[in-house]
């Protein structure tokens, strides 16, 4: 049993096993070897966007219903604000789980550790692996073993307004943090509109962590690590960007407020993801100019290193799935080659496959301008199931930080007296 499962967890694990051992794809004596004799129905979770992505899944769905007659699928669009507490709350009961259940890449310790996921090496799910770019595939693992094929990923990168940096004379996106905070002074001084505007986020404060030597925890050393030195150093200069380089954050709307004074004009740089790429080019700024629009690397920090944490889902199998031969042929023909191809042609997400990136898929800006910095600058996040609950108290001390309310050693001090009641058996280093 690993290590920090709990009693209730123990036996759902239990459970679910024996479900699995005796639904029809639980014997793998009694699998019949052709997929073409795969039948039954499977469920299966999708969290894409319902208006604008899932109907490319729909499509993909049909193809995969007529290569496989005897396989149907019931596909259900969840919110993906509603998915983790759903299918946690199906999993935990063995009531109404799906068989394939898309999820973020940040949910997958936990779920592999609850035991609410199979693990896939070895089975039909998994092909061609040495195809995905290493970064999405090792999301997908934990404790040594692969619980989820790589769907689409993103990470985040430097989105820039070209002609605002031209005007204030700068001719390359900055490099370090220190460039990133001396090119945000210069555009306002010789611009008029401000140089970032930096998001409260905790998630967008991973950059400067991983930049910096520093993450949230080291699990080979079961030690929190988040009030480091390291850290100390990137919250200093997080501190730093938003008293002299940033526009004045409204902290009850940041996002919000963000993305606008971007898009129009009023800002020029962010650290966002490719997400948002598509709201960018409808302001005044990018609007019927799209090439105004540049992409670079989030910035280096003292450790020399420029480090940006790895997003996006990956396809999971329900551990209890009583058809779990037709979870997993579902899982590799939607994780394919071909059908990535079609997700970011549809979506204009980012494939896991490095044969997807085709011509005709770069020819989406936002696409080739993310492709390089997933190479050079993407990392998996730390692998803790707790990683999820961990941005709770980041955040509310990174915000009382920014404002002034707390100084930097105790705002992280107190961040890491609440990782302690996360993390049993984690030591504060």
């Amino acid at each position: 049993m690993r290590r920090g499962i709990s009693i209730a967890a123990a036996v759902t694990v239990v459970a679910l096993t024996a479900s699995a051992c005796g639904g029809s794809g639980g014997d793998s004596s009694s699998r019949p070897k052709d997929p073409k004799d795969v039948s039954g129905t499977i469920t299966y979770w999708d969290t894409s966007d319902a208006a604008t992505e899932a109907p490319t899944y729909k499509a993909l769905i049909k193809q995969f219903e007529n290569k496989y007659p005897k396989i149907k699928v019931d596909y259900q669009n969840i919110p993906f604000t509603d998915i983790e507490q759903k299918f946690k709350s199906a999993a935990k009961s063995g009531k109404g789980a799906p068989d394939v259940v898309r999820t973020d890449v940040g949910l997958m310790a936990e779920y592999a550790e609850l035991g609410y996921i199979a693990p896939l090496d070895g089975t039909p799910a998994l092909k061609d692996t040495d195809d995905f770019s290493s970064v999405p595939l090792n999301t997908a693992r934990y404790e040594g073993k692969t619980y989820g094929v790589p769907s689409v990923t993103d990470t985040l990168g430097l989105l820039y307004n070209k002609k605002l940096l031209k005007q204030a004379g700068i001719a390359e996106p900055p490099a370090t943090w220190d460039e990133f905070i001396a090119d945000a002074k210069t555009v306002k001084a010789k611009t008029g509109a401000y140089g970032t505007y930096l998001n409260p986020d905790s998630y967008f404060l991973l950059p400067l962590l991983y930049s910096n030597g520093a993450d949230l925890a080291d699990p080979s050393a079961k030690k929190i690590t988040i009030n480091d030195g390291a850290a100390v150093k990137a919250l200093t200069t997080a501190k730093k960007i938003n008293d002299e380089a940033s526009m004045k954050v409204d902290f009850a709307n940041a996002y919000q407020n963000m993305q606008a004074a971007f898009k129009n004009g009023k800002v020029a740089m962010l650290i966002q993801g490719p997400w948002s790429v598509g709201d960018d080019l409808s302001g005044t700024a990018f609007k019927g100019d799209e090439k105004n629009l540049g992409f670079a690397p989030v910035p280096a920090g003292a450790g020399g290193k420029a480090q940006a944490p790895t997003g996006g889902h990956n396809l999971t199998v329900y551990q209890g799935s009583s058809n779990l031969d037709a979870s997993y042929l579902f899982t590799q023909f939607m994780t394919s080659t071909p059908s990535q191809i079609e997700i970011a042609k549809g979506t204009g997400t980012l494939p896991t496959r490095k044969s997807a990136y085709t011509a005709e898929v770069t020819g989406d800006a936002k696409i080739a301008g993310f492709q390089p910095l997933l190479e050079k600058t993407a990392r998996a996040r730390v692998a803790l199931p707790q990683a999820g609950s961990l941005f709770t108290p980041l955040a509310q001390n990174y915000v009382k930080i920014l404002q002034g309310d707390e100084s930097v050693q105790g705002g992280l001090d107190a961040t890491a007296e609440e990782f302690q009641k996360l993390l049993k058996g984690f030591s504060v280093g």
